[in-house]
């Protein structure tokens, strides 16, 4: 059976540091608050939009928090109009095509919105890639392991022979509660430091890293 990699997107794949915090501080002064420091906002990314806004102004009451929620999408909105697209990191698109072309089955698993992961699916090759794709909408956001089990369902992989990539403490908790192996990258939201203590096995500081990683893991997995 071939293994799979559930890719999470956000600071994994792709580099949205900047439009992030440019939306969250947005939304906060569109209802009288002060800017939230890149340090705080990088904390919420990869929980669904409606719990990540609720962590990141825990004093809100309802109506507030939903024009908070609100604002923060209307300056998503702005920036695609305007012809905004996240870039890619370096390497991104060389190590999906590579791990494909040797076999692996690959998901998605993030915390954007189902209008969000379609504008990711539209860049050039990556409908190619992906055999499944799953998000906060789908159902429980992370960390329940809801979205990692949705994807070995859809790929009919085991947690055996699934591994979980993402940047954040929140991705390793959704793969440590799916039961599949949880990798980290460095490059992304949270620290080495902060996914280690979440208990990430390994966290790879470039896709060649994360390329021999994946190669032990296939080996594992194809022996077993």
């Amino acid at each position: 059976m071939r293994p799979l990699a559930v890719f999470d997107i956000d600071g994994t794949l792709v580099d949205s540091r900047a439009s992030i915090h440019r939306a969250a501080c947005e939304a906060a002064r569109d209802i009288g608050l002060p800017e939230p420091d890149y340090d705080r906002v990088r904390q919420i990314v990869g929980l669904s939009l409606e719990q990540a806004m609720a962590v990141l102004e825990p004093g809100l009451d309802a109506p507030t928090l939903a024009r908070f929620i609100a604002g923060f999408r209307a300056s998503f909105q702005r920036m695609y109009a305007e012809g905004h697209e996240e870039p890619l990191y370096d390497g991104a698109m060389d190590h999906l095509r590579r791990l494909h072309r040797d076999g692996w089955r690959l998901a998605l698993a993030t915390g954007q919105n189902r209008r969000g992961v379609a504008r990711n699916l539209a860049r050039e090759g990556w409908a190619d890639l992906f055999l499944s794709s799953h998000c906060a909408e789908d159902g429980p956001g992370k960390p329940h392991p809801a979205m990692v089990q949705a994807a070995m369902a859809a790929c009919g992989s085991d947690p055996a022979r699934t591994v979980m990539i993402g940047d954040t403490a929140h991705d390793v908790r959704m793969a440590i509660n799916a039961g599949v192996l949880p990798l980290g990258v460095s490059w992304g939201f949270h620290t080495v430091e902060e996914q280690r203590a979440a208990g990430a096995r390994h966290v790879a500081a470039s896709f060649s890293e994360l390329n021999v990683v994946l190669d032990g893991f296939a080996n594992l997995t194809r022996a077993a």
